[in-house]
């Protein structure tokens, strides 16, 4: 008998698929917080007028499955018939030998002939010649729905390119937001205008700014949590901190740098990409010159290195902020800057069991929150994201978004009690009179306008900038 014959592959689906047999999606898997992607994902395999597959791309556990169970689960309750979805895991060992299409051959032979349904695939990268079957599914079955997650984004961009282009549609997932962890743990500020935008709190009246921030004060202890145990939604829910930052470190970066990567990428020396990954927890935030990475691991080569820093990239483990210029102020030629997606990761592989007395610490770990949220919510605009440093002084601004669309936004991240800046610092000195720069400061009552001269800077308490960010992003689903 053939492994993937067609028996076999039925008997995978049936398990794969209870709705066919009760009607609805089970109650564990049907989480009721919805993430931000979910609304952007059910928006876009729903569009009639532009039509698109969708895949959901993000770091291991950060939710990717748990949005397509909801989306089954929705279009169930919107009537549609439950055998005319079926959902599929590619990286399950039996399925990483089928193609797509012998998968589909049995469903539509055994289970829905209908020319309407609706297909979850979930890992794709595993499926052989993914892309292939996407592109001839979409060519020739308009009326199948698509909907995808996958864990290496620049392999599925590169996809997207090739066969993908105008097909299907890359949706970023990344961990929790600071808004998105306070939903989940049930934590709500109430009353906060619903017009509210972070970057323009300073042209509110002075009493409306020092209520909206005394209303956001309360999540000062909050948020130390979430600094510690990450955007993980499994393990925001933890009663056990200390578990659950095992359970990242094994189940999360090990098996992306142990199984994920090797897997995709044919990586064959796993222990000069585990030493990179640690070398990268311990310079978090930092600007990262090869050659000296290169002596740090014992002679790896710079062109390795370069490739394992893409390889991470692409599994969501780290984040590349590169410089950007600001106007006439050129950068002079520099390297990257290195951030670990998200806090928990560092934490957890650096076995960071207590960081709430270790301000450095607690430094590093804010500056790399403030960089994945604004990475987040500027993803779908072509606005660049990275960081200034130029001058004669070399002075540095930690996170500059710059577009066409506004003026550029840029942001120094000062977590600490005393978060002092200076007038020759780089984020007063490229201030303009339109717009203030932004200064994230630690303490809930260090926020409000300060003149240096003709020049402003807004400074804004970190849980208060990040949720609002979230506040922003979930208006916009009402």
């Amino acid at each position: 008998m053939k492994i993937t014959d067609s028996e076999n592959i039925l008997r995978l689906l049936f398990s794969y698929n209870p709705w066919w047999q009760t009607g609805g999606v089970q109650q564990e898997f049907d989480k009721p917080i919805k993430r931000f992607a979910f609304y952007e994902a059910m928006q876009t395999v729903l569009n009639e007028d532009i039509r698109r597959s969708v895949i959901l791309c993000g770091a291991r556990r950060t939710g990717k499955t748990t949005i397509m169970y909801q989306a089954i689960s929705e279009l169930i309750q919107k009537g549609v018939a439950p055998r005319n979805i079926m959902f599929v895991s590619f990286d399950h060992p039996l399925f990483k030998l089928c193609t797509i299409d012998k998968v589909m051959e049995v469903y539509s032979s055994n289970i829905s002939g209908d020319e309407t349904c609706f297909c979850f695939f979930d890992e794709i990268q595993y499926a052989q010649d993914w892309n292939s079957w996407l592109k001839i599914l979409y060519d020739t079955k308009p009326h199948i729905k698509i909907m995808a997650t996958g864990s290496a984004s620049p392999v599925l961009k590169e996809k997207n390119t090739e066969s993908g282009l105008g097909r299907w549609k890359i949706i970023h997932v990344p961990t929790l937001s600071f808004f998105e962890y306070c939903e989940l743990l049930n934590i709500k500020v109430t009353d906060l205008p619903t017009d509210l935008k972070p970057t323009q709190v300073y042209k509110r009246p002075t009493w409306e700014q020092t209520d909206i921030f005394n209303k956001l004060a309360s999540l000062q202890v909050e948020f130390i949590r979430y600094l510690q145990v990450g955007g993980f939604p499994e393990l925001a829910l933890s009663k056990n901190d200390i578990y659950a930052q095992r359970v990242l470190r094994e189940d999360i970066v090990d098996k992306a740098l142990k199984r994920d990567l090797p897997a995709i990428y044919g990586v064959r020396n796993v222990t000069d990409i585990e030493k990179l990954f640690l070398y990268l927890c311990y310079t978090s935030s930092n600007i990262i010159n090869v050659q000296t990475v290169s002596k740090e691991l014992d002679g790896v080569s710079r062109i390795t290195i370069e490739k394992y820093i893409e390889y991470l990239e692409s599994a969501n483990l780290i984040y590349i902020s590169q410089p950007i210029d600001i106007g006439a102020k050129q950068v002079l030629k520099s390297q990257n800057k290195i951030y670990i997606a998200d806090a928990a990761m560092r934490n957890a592989v650096l076995m960071l069991d207590d960081i709430t007395n270790n301000a450095e610490e607690l430094g590093i770990i804010a500056e790399t929150a403030v960089y994945k949220h604004i990475k987040s919510f500027y993803y779908e605009t072509a606005a660049q994201i990275g960081y200034y440093r130029g001058g004669s002084k070399q002075n540095e601004i930690d996170i500059v978004v710059k577009s066409n669309r506004f003026l550029p936004i840029m942001i120094e991240v000062k977590y600490r009690d005393q978060a002092k800046i200076a007038n020759n610092d780089a984020i007063v000195a490229l201030s303009n009179v339109q717009q203030p720069n932004l200064v994230i400061t630690k303490r809930a009552t260090d926020f409000g306008e300060c003149a240096y001269g003709d020049k402003k800077i807004y400074r804004i308490p970190a849980p208060a900038f990040l949720y609002m960010l979230g506040f922003v992003e979930r208006q916009k689903e009402r």
